[in-house]
């Protein structure tokens, strides 16, 4: 049942992941534009460059929980190499528990005020000429929690099912 409920979280980020991937594509061709008008003809915009600007961030804020869910984070961790399924499980969950979770909360709270006052004043471009749009990118944090909190979530209650069902060395049938 609890890989059932974590296999629906899980679609929320494929959907996203499936989505947001193709930022990369457009990111790379914005930029060769930026750099073909800026040197082959001596025009530059500064919208097209926060272009860019706002298509990384956007790439990298939302596709965090797609990358948690098809494991592309990065371990630092000398222990979970050599560590049993269940062994792995317990770091995850621990993990899960004692630092994703609690961290996205605190970032969510905290950055909510700015993202609010952002909204409320429909905050506008970064640099004069450009993108009159702050707000939006501002709104990339608390997404980014949520959206990582729910890959969090829906690992965490792999692993609390991982770690529920019978180890195969316990006497007891798999």
């Amino acid at each position: 049942m609890l890989d059932r409920l974590a296999d629906r979280l899980d679609l929320l980020n494929r959907a996203v992941g499936a989505t947001v991937r193709w930022l990369a594509l457009f990111m790379v061709l914005l930029q060769f534009a930026v750099v073909v008008l800026r040197y082959v003809y001596g025009i530059s915009f500064i919208f097209l460059n926060e272009g860019v600007l706002y298509m990384h961030a956007a790439l990298f804020m939302l596709g965090a929980g797609y990358t948690l869910l098809v494991d592309g984070h990065v371990r630092v961790d000398i222990f979970y190499a050599k560590a049993a399924r269940r062994g792995r499980a317990t770091i995850d969950a621990g993990g899960a528990i004692l630092f994703l979770l609690p961290s996205m909360a605190i970032l969510a709270w905290w950055s909510w005020p700015s993202v609010r006052n952002a909204w409320a004043v429909m905050e506008g471009a970064i640099s004069v000429g450009g993108i009159p749009a702050s707000f939006l990118l501002k709104s990339l944090i608390p997404a980014f929690c949520l959206l990582l909190a729910i890959q969090g979530l829906a690992c965490l209650l792999r692993d609390l099912a991982r770690l529920a069902a019978p180890s195969p060395n316990d006497g007891t049938p798999a």
